[in-house]
């Protein structure tokens, strides 16, 4: 059962799509499809974000359908009929009885009807919001039914100009709410306290995936999955942005870079920290480190109500290149070598991404070709860091140190949040915690 809290957060959000699309309009927003991981067996069901910040709903073969003014219910759901023998293989169905009392749904139909009953609700509408390309095969159900209603209308009336749900839902997305807020915190907190256990369980010998199954147990003991496959690299594997194999051995010596999080009540954490597998920075890794996180404080201190986008971006990129210089990786005036991107070979990523339903959530990052300002109720990440591999002109001391420091930043009416800041990011704090385990 939906919360009354979470009911009239849900309500609030549909009042404001359907005061956006106007009268004459509709939105058909379809759930996500289950995905066979192989055989007969499937992938873990996550629901469409979109499908989900407008009904609360779990259930895959579902639609929704969003009609601004109509008298008989603006909010309509389609999905599964309650099904004994189904629901002793696959678990229990909300139904289509109890839909309206548990989504708070003016009506709510089968999905098997749905043939039947959308074609009318279509019907005379001259505005369908929906977003084309993202399912082929919703899509064509979507403009068979549009054919249908077109074809019943006697006026000529064409119900099929399209405008795409997401442009508008995705705007809204991105400034979130108190209640999201809150959520937020909370998958932040869970992703804290997993990445706390990984570096206290983190010691020579181990494997990578030790360490993840660390970051996974706390996820689970909260009842949360990951956000996203958890990236753990120790050595040189925390040069490869994107490395998720984490089967190596944990050597002692090498930094291990984690970059992980819990998803909870729908909402991601994002937290990335590296440290020593056996507890102790070695000067050298200790002079790389200082340097990226030296770059992440700038970048979080850009992060407030009025500045643009790209402000951290550029915050960060001063510190990480003045250090390359430092380290005799870079030679030459740092202006032009910022301007030249020269530190595109230890530096290939930007400073970080929105954060929210999704890990790399929806929002556009510029609006008529500048960086969007910052306002109160966005969430982004701040994430630095240098990958100095094994090439060549990299002095040996400094080879194979991959290192990226990452949290969650709220924006504030003054300034900013950091979220995630309960997992230690200082040399002193990491070594401190530990050696305590």
């Amino acid at each position: 059962m939906i919360s009354k809290t979470f009911a009239a957060e849900l309500k609030r959000r549909r009042r404001s799509l359907m005061r956006i699309m106007g009268d004459n309009a509709i939105a058909v927003i379809p759930a996500a499809r289950e995905a066979i991981r192989s055989r007969d067996t499937e992938y873990a069901y996550r629901q469409d974000s979109n499908f989900h910040y407008l009904s609360g709903f779990n259930e895959p073969e579902a639609l929704m359908v969003l009609i601004p003014g109509r008298k008989a219910g603006q909010f309509i759901m389609f999905c599964r009929e309650n099904d004994p023998l189904k629901e002793t293989w696959h678990g229990r169905r909300v139904g289509v009885e109890r839909a309206p009392e548990v989504l708070g749904a003016d009506d709510a139909f089968p999905i098997s009807d749905i043939d039947d009953i959308l074609p009318g609700l279509l019907e005379g509408k001259q505005y369908v919001y929906h977003t084309l390309g993202k399912d082929q095969l919703f899509d064509a159900q979507l403009l068979g039914w549009l054919n249908q209603a077109r074809s019943s209308r006697r006026d000529g009336a064409d119900p099929d100009a399209f405008i795409s749900l997401d442009f508008h839902l995705h705007d809204m997305r991105l400034h979130k709410s108190r209640f999201e807020i809150a959520l937020m915190k909370k998958a932040a907190t869970i992703s804290a306290q997993g990445h706390i256990k990984a570096m206290q369980n983190c010691k020579p010998n181990k494997h990578e995936y030790e360490l993840e199954a660390s970051l996974i147990a706390e996820y689970k003991r909260h009842g949360c999955d990951h956000a996203f496959l958890p990236i753990v690299g120790n050595g040189e594997n925390g040069c490869i942005l994107h490395y998720t194999e984490n089967r190596s051995k944990l050597l002692d010596g090498n930094l291990v870079l984690i970059d992980s999080g819990a998803e909870y009540e729908g909402y991601a954490g994002d937290i990335t920290r590296t440290f020593p597998v056996n507890g102790v920075f070695t000067e050298d890794q200790k002079k790389v480190y200082n340097i990226v996180l030296n770059a992440q404080l700038a970048a979080i201190d850009a992060v407030k109500p009025g500045k643009h986008w790209n402000d951290a971006h550029e915050a960060a990129l001063k510190v990480l290149t003045k250090g390359l210089i430092e380290l005799g990786i870079l030679k030459g005036k740092l202006s032009t070598l910022l301007r030249d991107k020269a530190y595109q070979p230890y530096y290939m990523h930007r400073t970080g991404h929105w954060l929210g339903a999704d890990v790399h959530d929806v929002g556009e990052y510029k609006i008529e070709g500048n960086w969007r300002l910052l306002e109160p109720g966005m969430v982004v990440t701040v994430e630095p860091g240098l990958y100095l591999n094994d090439a060549k002109k990299i002095p040996k001391r400094y080879r194979n140190i991959g290192i990226r420091i990452e949290d969650d930043v709220v924006v504030t009416q003054t300034g900013c949040e950091v979220i995630s800041a309960a997992v230690p990011k200082q040399v002193d704090e990491i070594e401190a915690l530990m050696h305590a385990s």
